[in-house]
C-alpha cells in the first residue's frame, strides 16, 4: 500500500502521519529514511516491547487521545499505528 493509500484509506493527513512517524522514529531510535509504512518494528528496526509501550504513551500525551493497550497488537509498524491513532482520533 502506497502512503497515498494508507493515508485515504485511514483518513490521517500527511501532517499527522509525518508527526507520528517522529515520534515513533525518536523512541525506537531509528532514523526517519529507514522506516516505511510496512516495515516491522521488532522484525526491522530491533524494537522490544517497552518501545511500544513508550509510542503508545507518547501519542497519548502529544495527540491526546486515548489508546487502549490492547491495540499494542495492532501497532507493529508505522501502518498500524497510523490506523490505531486515526480511530482513536475518531472515536
Amino acid at each position: 500500500m502506497t502512503t497515498a493509500n494508507a493515508n485515504a484509506s485511514t483518513g490521517v493527513g500527511d501532517e499527522l502521519r509525518a508527526k507520528v512517524k517522529e515520534i515513533v522514529c525518536e523512541i525506537l531510535e531509528i532514523d526517519s529514511e529507514e522506516m516505511t509504512g510496512e516495515s516491522l518494528f521488532k522484525e526491522d528496526h530491533g524494537a522490544d516491547s517497552m518501545g511500544a509501550i513508550e509510542i503508545l504513551s507518547s501519542l497519548e500525551r502529544t495527540l491526546g487521545v486515548d489508546i487502549d493497550q490492547s491495540e499494542l497488537a495492532r501497532m507493529v509498524n508505522l501502518d498500524g499505528v497510523i490506523a490505531v491513532v486515526a480511530e482513536a482520533m475518531a472515536a
